[in-house]
């Protein structure tokens, strides 16, 4: 048995075996020593040696600015509560093939659903790209759903649509909004295209829009992920995205005992990818940046506001 527990290197506390309570109660018998599974089984339970999946919990690096950002937009968002301005939470979820493709999870049904034995994108309907706002103080919680591309245009437009009729029937009092979200992807802190689309984002709704990044390798804390992406993907285990509808009625099913509740929309833009801020755009570019860590820092304001 001693050859089959394992322990934690960075942790001398956590062992583990992969030995099941069947397997554990045979070798226990040819040892003489008789343990039926379920005694085995009750035991492995007291001791909290149960299944547990792996955990994609260490960070891949450490940036020299993480803490001094993360002190910046505890003070933000304070600072916005404090002023009944609203502050936002954004993201995209990974992008799922839509079609009659096999998804992690089980639901309670009279027969299993059926899916694809292989998982090639030529078999399907496309893909869902599903783009996230949350608002933490209030607990609720969009998904715009985009079917072809996850760029800069895409997030700015699915803010966009959900502030027009969402957002700002919420916040009729607001004078600037607040979105916190990692630093990559459609809404990139190094992009100069994502922070041109920001600035006609901000001259469309005329309202400042203030920006804070996550620092490198801490995207998990950004508020959305853990409380309302954790719990749309419960919403949606085990079933099938056959349709683009079909995944916005799942989504529509998140709730919590808390209160948590969610809409949906869906986008059908399509919207070109490659794009790059021109020289123009950079010289025109009229964002705001702060003094403090301006990288991931800086506002966009409307013209009418100036």
């Amino acid at each position: 048995m001693e050859k089959r527990t394992a322990g934690d290197p960075d942790d001398e506390d956590i062992t583990f075996t992969d030995l099941s309570p069947a397997q554990l109660s045979e070798q226990l018998h040819a040892m003489d020593t008789p343990v039926g599974p379920e005694a085995i089984g009750a035991w492995l339970e007291k001791a909290d040696i149960r299944y547990r999946q792996i955990r994609k919990d260490i960070a891949g690096g450490h940036h020299p600015d993480r803490d001094a950002q993360f002190n910046r937009i505890a003070d933000l968002i304070e600072e916005y509560e404090f002023t009944g301005n609203p502050w936002f939470s954004m993201d995209t979820k990974s992008k799922e093939q839509l079609g009659t493709f096999y998804r992690k999870g089980r639901v309670r049904s009279t027969e299993a659903f059926l899916a694809f034995d292989h998982d090639f994108p030529s078999w399907g309907d496309g893909v869902v790209i599903p783009h996230g706002i949350f608002d933490p103080v209030q607990n609720l919680g969009h998904i715009n759903l985009g079917l072809f591309h996850d760029t800069s245009q895409f997030a700015c437009d699915s803010f966009k649509w959900f502030w027009n009729r969402i957002g700002k029937r919420r916040y009729p009092e607001a004078t600037s909004i607040l979105l916190t979200c990692d630093g990559g992807g459609s809404n990139s802190s190094r992009k100069y295209i994502f922070k041109h689309d920001l600035e006609c984002l901000s001259e469309s709704i005329g309202m400042e829009i203030r920006v804070a990044h996550y620092p490198p390798y801490c995207s998990k804390y950004n508020r959305i992920e853990r409380r309302f992406f954790s719990h749309v993907g419960r919403a949606c285990s085990g079933m099938l995205f056959d349709t683009v509808d079909t995944a916005a009625k799942l989504m529509r099913r998140t709730t919590t005992s808390t209160g948590l509740r969610a809409t949906v929309n869906i986008i059908r833009r399509c919207y070109e990818i490659g794009r790059n801020a021109t020289d123009q755009m950079k010289e025109d570019l009229g964002i705001i940046y702060d003094e403090l860590l301006p990288r991931w820092n800086y506002r966009a304001v409307p013209e009418i506001t100036q």
